[in-house]
């Protein structure tokens, strides 16, 4: 069963059972300070999760491009995917448990004609927190899963929670059997053996854990669920791996062709890396040295260095964008229109990181001079990963450099150096998402507030050409991304600020509104990303300042957020810049 189908009879499913479908929300997230990409169907609905009231309704679903930095290394194996695709669907105090999980039975198993016997459930053990969640194990027998397929285990795997704190819950997730042998008589679920693949995890979220660790039931209880697109496809076409469905064996079969060395870590690679550059790129991101447009970059550089060590002509880039495209346009319609943005972008970056080698290979006959002088025959790993880290210089091409001067380099040192820059940055990526559901607070809301009054402003003293193109919020400050290709002056910074102060001392209500969505655009709202918007939408007016589509949390008023001040401003990513600010 092909990708799309999958897609289409879920939520076609979910709409016959009283849900609104919603559209998937970009991968750069709008005011969110969690992370740099959208990572889970969950995070563009964290306010109405917190209780605020969601314009379609409390039945949603949808599918969600997503994208998740912390296993980029991983990428080449037979099952790692930077981007991929989320279906789910929600109950905003509405439905719980038991419609929840007979739904997500009837899904697999009479829209998927999955075999009841390919599928094991495990639920929430217990503690000293939360008792033990016979609720769920009740209706997964009463739908049909024999009880000797029903595992219970605790929260490592079976809880839910973003971050220390917030809105938490026992969660339930469902496996697919794929025939395997097990692997010891006490296989199971939990087991990372490959006989049991998870394919969908439902959280009910009926818990809050406060800062002092204690659980208390929620008022709202929450479903929240998450079905993974690649991996179902994978499954139900019988495949080994996401490489062998129809989303990637196009590229997969060209790049076969193209190579003169074979190597299919290295054909994954560039497959997997180039779609997720092609999805961040159509919805508006850069290659940049910081922040996302760095995640960017890094997943174009190590295209072209597989694509070198393939011995690929990097002129075939277009070519192989172009197949990525034709293959995955029907799924996502808007590659189609920025097919040829998507070409510009990647492949001035190729041009870019080509330098980037020529200089690597001068920083390495540097290198390699000065360890002859020490007579020296190994490079040290230090060195090895300096050209990895500073020049963006592969590690495998510093290895064949060396062996060419007859010299070697230090591989543990480098992986060791490696692995703990792979620890920083997974620990960094953790960190990003930490909050979650709890990051929403008092000092979010005014800087969330206070990014339609910046908008506002530099509207009116840079020219109606600037538009949001992202921010980043948490509680001691706010970054703002806007259209614009040069460096504002000192005088258009002050006027900027001393504009959104005047607005904030008039004390201008804020208004929300909801209303259908051509009805927001004839009134003429802004919003970064229009199409991710549904049919109805949630529109807040401050005075005749701003209008702007948005999933809120708001201030009533522009007195709340106190006084405005622009701490920094910069260049983002080629026409895009930057300004930091804070509210004093």
């Amino acid at each position: 069963m092909k990708a799309i189908e999958i897609r289409n009879k879920y939520l076609n499913f979910f709409k016959n059972h009283g849900h609104v479908v919603i559209p998937s929300a970009p991968l750069i997230p709008e005011n969110d300070p969690s992370v740099l990409f959208t990572t889970a169907g969950m995070q563009p609905l964290v306010p109405y999760l917190l209780g605020e009231t969601h314009p379609a309704g409390k039945r949603l679903t949808d599918f969600q491009k997503c994208l998740r930095t912390n296993d980029i290394e991983e990428v080449g194996d037979n099952r790692h995917l930077t981007y991929f695709e989320m279906l789910g669907n929600w109950s905003l105090g509405d439905y719980f448990k038991e419609e929840s999980i007979q739904m997500s039975f009837d899904f697999l198993t009479k829209e998927l004609n999955i075999p009841i016997e390919k599928l094991s459930v495990t639920c929430f053990a217990g503690d000293k927190d939360c008792p033990r969640d016979e609720v769920t194990a009740n209706c997964w027998k009463k739908a049909g899963i024999p009880v000797e397929r029903i595992y219970y285990f605790g929260k490592d795997d079976n809880w839910w929670i973003a971050g220390e704190d917030g809105p938490c819950g026992p969660d339930t997730e469902m496996f697919y059997d794929t025939g395997k042998p097990k692997c010891s008589e006490n296989c199971n679920p939990s087991c990372g053996c490959g006989k049991y693949v998870e394919i969908w995890n439902n959280v009910f979220m009926e818990y809050f854990k406060g800062k002092d660790g204690k659980y208390i039931k929620l008022k709202q209880h929450n479903v929240d669920t998450g079905l993974g697109l690649e991996r179902m496809t994978m499954l139900l076409e019988g495949k080994e791996t996401p490489f062998e469905t129809e989303l990637f064996a196009p590229v997969m079969e060209k790049l076969q062709e193209l190579q003169k060395i074979d190597d299919i870590a290295s054909r994954r690679i560039i497959a997997e890396h180039l779609r997720a550059s092609i999805m961040i790129i159509c919805d508006g991101g850069r290659p940049s040295n910081i922040d996302r447009g760095y995640i960017l970059r890094r997943l174009i550089r190590r295209t072209i260095r597989h694509m070198n060590k393939l011995q690929i002509s990097l002129d075939e880039l277009s070519t192989l964008i172009d197949i990525n495209v034709d293959n995955l346009k029907e799924m996502y319609p808007a590659l189609e229109k920025n097919r040829e943005t998507i070409k510009t972008v990647i492949i001035e970056e190729k041009d870019k990181f080509v330098k980037t080698l020529t200089k690597g290979e001068k920083e390495f006959a540097k290198e390699m001079e000065f360890a002859k002088q020490q007579n020296k025959k190994v490079i040290d790993g230090k060195v090895v990963f300096k050209l990895y880290d500073t020049y963006g210089f592969p590690p495998e091409v510093t290895e064949d450099l060396a062996n060419e001067n007859g010299m070697q380099i230090d591989k543990k040192e480098f992986e060791r150096l490696f692995k703990e820059h792979q620890e920083k940055s997974r620990q960094g990526a953790e960190q990003k998402f930490k909050g979650g559901l709890a990051s929403t607070g008092e000092m979010e809301t005014k800087y969330h507030t206070a990014t339609h009054l910046l908008n506002a402003a530099l509207k009116q003293i840079l020219g109606p050409h600037v538009h949001q193109r992202g921010s980043n919020i948490t509680a001691e400050r706010m970054r703002f991304d806007f259209s614009h290709d040069s460096k504002m002056t000192e005088e258009e910074k002050q006027k900027t600020e001393e504009l959104v102060n005047k607005w904030i001392a008039e004390a201008i209500p804020v208004e929300h509104m909801e209303m259908k969505k051509e009805d927001a655009i004839k009134m003429g709202a802004e919003a970064m990303f229009i199409e991710k918007y549904g049919d109805i939408v949630s529109v807040y007016k401050i005075g005749d300042k701003s209008l702007e589509l948005c999933g809120g949390p708001h201030v009533s008023n522009t007195s709340e957020l106190g006084h405005f001040k622009i701490k920094k401003e910069e260049s983002s990513s080629s026409g895009v810049r930057r300004i930091k600010a804070v509210l004093e």
